[in-house]
């Protein structure tokens, strides 16, 4: 595998991401991101006890995380500080904004909770494997220009620490007519890979449909250099989901998914079969 080094890294952090991109990709160049940051962005609509299997207590995510071969578990720096003691060997990514689904204006502002120097102080003193950093920015809101300065410093102060960042682009705001327009999501890829972004999650703007996902092609080219992984959203029934991820990988040419609710919304042996399914089709 070819891992291509952002000029940001500095030659004495070069050797130190290289290994956290090979961790997290498996040394395929491919990210499977198991996403746990919802326990922030949607409080409990995803956790609730209604929907079984554990899914209300948060050591779910963790033990999952910790018996499944994913690439990164994603979560806010307040809820590993509560459970990395136990889950040591889990491979994380910090996420260092975040908001609450309670607030209704249509143009959001998700500033940053913690700094990458945080993340970095808390790495020395928990000895937890941290691989990265990630960041959602909202293309479109009147705040963009908030988020995308701190996301850009995110990602430089990253890479010279030799971590990864991830950063999660959604158009979203009074100025976007179609949030999930090819067109916008295909210039979030973009800009994504302005900031210096080592993957982009999006959302994905098709249908499952094979021929939809040729379409998706534009979007992971936009992205040059930066891998696109596409949101895995609301959980749907497993066989049309493991085909949505095989056409958004070897069709569309995204190099990895992120995957949330698909995953812990299950039971912890069904998530774990799940999971190394998923890796199957996405981690070649």
């Amino acid at each position: 595998m070819k891992i291509n080094v952002p000029v940001s890294v500095p030659k004495n952090k070069i050797n130190l991401y290289k290994k956290n991109f090979t961790e997290a990709t498996m040394g395929t160049g491919k990210l499977f991101l198991f996403a746990g940051d919802q326990k922030i962005e949607h409080l409990n609509d995803d956790f609730s006890k209604k929907l079984g299997f554990g899914n209300e207590d948060p050591e779910h995510l963790f033990k999952i995380a910790s018996q499944a071969n994913i690439g990164v578990f994603a979560a806010h720096l307040g809820l590993i500080s509560h459970y990395g003691n136990d889950y040591k060997k889990i491979p994380y990514l910090v996420k260092i904004n975040g908001k609450s689904n309670l607030i209704k204006t249509k143009d959001p502002l998700s500033p940053a909770l913690w700094s990458v120097n945080d993340v970095i102080s808390f790495k020395k003193a928990s000895n937890l494997k941290i691989l990265g950093i990630g960041y959602t920015i909202y293309l479109g809101s009147e705040y963009e220009t908030i988020m995308l300065k701190e996301a850009a410093q995110a990602i430089k102060e990253a890479h010279e620490n030799g971590l990864l960042a991830v950063i999660w682009i959604y158009p979203r705001g009074k100025n976007v007519k179609e949030e999930k327009s090819p067109e916008i999501i295909a210039g979030a890829a973009g800009l994504g890979l302005c900031l210096g972004a080592d993957f982009i999650k999006l959302n994905y703007p098709f249908s499952s449909s094979k021929n939809d996902a040729k379409k998706a092609k534009e979007i992971t080219v936009a992205a040059g250099r930066s891998g696109i992984i596409f949101s895995g959203g609301k959980k749907i029934n497993e066989k049309n989901f493991l085909e949505n991820i095989e056409n958004q990988i070897k069709t569309a040419g995204a190099r990895g998914c992120a995957i949330g609710r698909n995953i812990h919304q299950n039971s912890l042996g069904q998530a774990v079969k799940l999971s190394q399914q998923i890796k199957k089709i996405a981690i070649k």
